[in-house]
């Protein structure tokens, strides 16, 4: 097996065409024929059905196909590495997939000017949710994942950016009618709809979610929203309630950021941070990414040291 049998059987796989792929690899189609059978021969299985219009893959050519991706990044990232050590860095491109409950409100703050001062590199940046992350980081299809941590998988290795508190948007009192501050425990858990990320992850919110859980409570509709968008949208129409973290306030309106409440001490928060696999390559990327991140959530959370600091209502 070689390196032009692994691109040839992936682009077969890709462009579903003997011919198509040739053409992309810049070959004959009986040169790319030839070298994808002898290492069909080689492994004693076959990888394509030729049979079929259009071509499709066996069950066990979809096992390899998976792992000579996987064999094709780390040759890539084996070439990047090489790169660095010489000091040619260029036309990386580098992968980042992003949860739907961050996406929106740090990307604008930071990813066009990021863009921008790295033309030679290609970024494709795409909203995924954390498993889709965790599966893109494993199979290498993935290069970096910007999500809630802490996730503890072993083959990935975690890079904390920010704690971002929560805040309570009520839509039953206006801020001028009620207490500015409130408890955890203060709040109407029958009234309460929660993202299906962001908010049942850890620390203090863990014990809102669990708290509901164990009181049974009358309801035949557990609604979790994906994005905070449609789920402002139950939380206005029914007068609910609701965690949003401080970054998805900053993009509410006049009228309903007066519903806004912050939480007395202990604040819960949610930790942001870069994801990569334990071989992930593209380090002086990954540091260039996590230096941009962090000085563009720096006037939310100054030094990142304590949450407080800045008033999320002003």
């Amino acid at each position: 097996m070689n390196i032009q049998q692994i691109d040839y059987i992936l682009a077969i796989n890709d462009l579903r065409s003997f011919g198509k792929a040739a053409e992309h690899c810049h070959v004959t189609q009986p040169t790319l024929s030839t070298m994808v059978g002898r290492l069909e021969e080689e492994f004693g299985v076959q990888i394509f059905d030729r049979r079929t219009k259009p071509l499709s893959v066996t069950k066990e050519g979809e096992q390899i196909i998976r792992q000579l991706r996987m064999i094709s990044r780390e040759i890539g990232s084996l070439h990047h590495l090489v790169s660095q050590l010489r000091g040619e860095e260029s036309g990386v491109t580098l992968t980042i997939g992003v949860i739907p409950t961050v996406a929106p409100y740090l990307l604008p703050h930071f990813l066009v000017e990021f863009v921008r001062a790295h033309p030679q590199h290609h970024f494709v940046c795409s909203e995924m949710t954390t498993d889709a992350i965790i599966d893109g980081l494993e199979s290498r299809e993935l290069d970096v994942g910007i999500l809630s941590l802490p996730i503890d998988n072993p083959e990935l290795r975690e890079v904390p950016l920010y704690n971002e508190p929560f805040l309570l948007l009520d839509k039953e009192v206006p801020r001028a009618q009620r207490r500015e501050y409130i408890a955890l425990s203060d709040i109407d858990l029958d009234r309460l709809w929660l993202l299906e990320e962001g908010h049942c992850m850890r620390n203090q919110v863990e014990k809102i979610c669990g708290l509901r859980d164990k009181q049974g409570l009358d309801r035949n509709l557990d609604y979790q929203s994906g994005t905070i968008d449609t789920l402002l949208k139950f939380v206005d129409r029914y007068s609910g309630l609701t965690l949003l973290p401080l970054l998805a306030t900053r993009s509410l309106s006049t009228k309903d950021r007066r519903y806004l409440r912050q939480f007395q001490p202990p604040i819960p928060v949610r930790t942001i941070g870069l994801l990569v696999h334990n071989h992930f390559s593209k380090h002086h990327l990954l540091a260039r990414l996590e230096e941009a991140i962090a000085a563009s959530v720096n006037q939310f959370f100054p030094a990142n040291k304590a949450i407080d600091v800045v008033d999320p209502l002003g």
